[in-house]
């Protein structure tokens, strides 16, 4: 399928906001900022945040603690957090950084324990994100920023909404595939027998996904993975540990994610990346607020500047597949109008994900 890019969302100013605000600026001035309740209104930008496209100078009064929980690469993470603080220096940032499936097993343990810490999650794909909705674990917002982003690629209850576009690509190393594969059925092949590699849904979120939709797309389906596993293909942790293999030339090919791929090759490594003829699956890395937080304010702040045109730009800046109309993608990766998507039921994906998981498991032992 391919998605269509045509967004349109209207956020009416009402005298009720009008309001808040001046109360805000009253409390502001007598030195008090008044902390936000913890589950606010949705739909309502941060007190006084900026609606322009390319930011500016922070809002007053916006500051605190702020903990947020990513499944980023350690690096752009840290990209992201000091690019936010330069806009709100006031607003302390804790990161804690894993694979998606670690990170929301880490929540379910906090869950557990009665507290959430997270203020603000940004994980790998929308069916994590709907299983924590279902949980009512997330606030709903709906950032003022999200009207440059199609509606396919936002939660329609606010929930949670997408800040870029990461595709699962087929990536070879050059020095031993003088020909790019075209096809996902290249891993079947003889030529991969032994040489090939993908990342564990049981660690990354990408990879659960990618198992959910192969599984279930004509053409693919088990037979397929069962096919992979007799060429005995590699199962490994992450997306940066098969980037690594086949870099190096330890494997031919690989299942991975797009853009580590063009950053490795801008290194000079031996490796190219191509999206197979059938499609591709993709994950739109989700943002969304928690909704026991206890800073609403500086998280609604951090989903602007995230989905903002400077936040975008940053991302294309990192290496990501901006999604926000109007912002290019970096050299070497395709934007969202330009890829054949692989897709499911995201209902079905979100219900089954962990007897997908299981059933992995079984043919795999990994």
């Amino acid at each position: 399928m391919y998605i269509n890019q045509e967004r349109l969302f209207t956020f009416k100013k009402t005298s009720v906001i009008a309001v808040m605000a001046a109360a805000m600026m009253i409390f502001s001035a007598c030195g008090s900022p008044a902390k936000p309740a913890a589950n606010g209104n949705a739909g309502t930008p941060a007190a006084g945040s900026e609606q322009s496209q390319s930011g500016g100078a922070a809002p007053a009064g916006i500051a605190g603690q702020l903990t947020f929980y990513t499944s980023q690469p350690e690096e752009d993470a840290a990209q992201l957090v000091q690019a936010f603080n330069k806009k709100y220096p006031d607003v302390k940032v804790e990161t804690f950084r894993s694979g998606t499936e670690e990170v929301t097993a880490k929540i379910q343990a906090e869950k557990q324990a009665g507290s959430v810490q997270a203020d603000v999650l940004l994980l790998a794909d929308a069916v994590t994100f709907e299983g924590l909705k279902q949980e009512d674990l997330l606030l709903s917002y709906k950032s003022p920023e999200a009207e440059h982003i199609a509606d396919e690629l936002v939660d329609p209850d606010g929930m949670y909404t997408g800040t870029k576009v990461i595709a699962t690509i087929l990536a070879a190393n050059t020095d031993k595939v003088p020909t790019l594969p075209t096809s996902w059925q290249a891993l079947a092949s003889a030529d991969s027998k032994d040489a090939a590699i993908m990342p564990s849904p049981l660690y990354s979120g990408a990879a659960a996904y990618n198992i959910g939709v192969f599984s279930r797309t004509e053409g693919f389906g088990w037979d397929y993975l069962q096919v992979l596993k007799d060429n005995n293909i590699s199962v490994i942790k992450g997306n940066g540990a098969v980037l690594k293999a086949v870099a190096s030339g330890e494997k031919s090919y690989g299942m991975v994610v797009d853009y580590m791929v063009v950053r490795e090759k801008a290194k000079g490594s031996p490796i190219d990346l191509s999206y197979p003829s059938e499609g591709v699956p993709i994950i739109t890395e989700p943002i969304a607020i928690m909704k026991g937080t206890d800073n609403q304010e500086a998280a609604q702040a951090f989903v602007d500047f995230v989905l903002s045109e400077e936040g975008q730009k940053l991302s294309v800046e990192i290496g990501y597949t901006p999604i926000r109309e109007g912002v290019a993608p970096p050299e070497g990766l395709k934007g969202i109008a330009d890829i054949k998507i692989l897709s499911g039921d995201l209902n079905t994906l979100t219900q089954e994900r962990e007897a997908d998981k299981k059933k992995f498991t079984e043919l795999f032992g990994n």
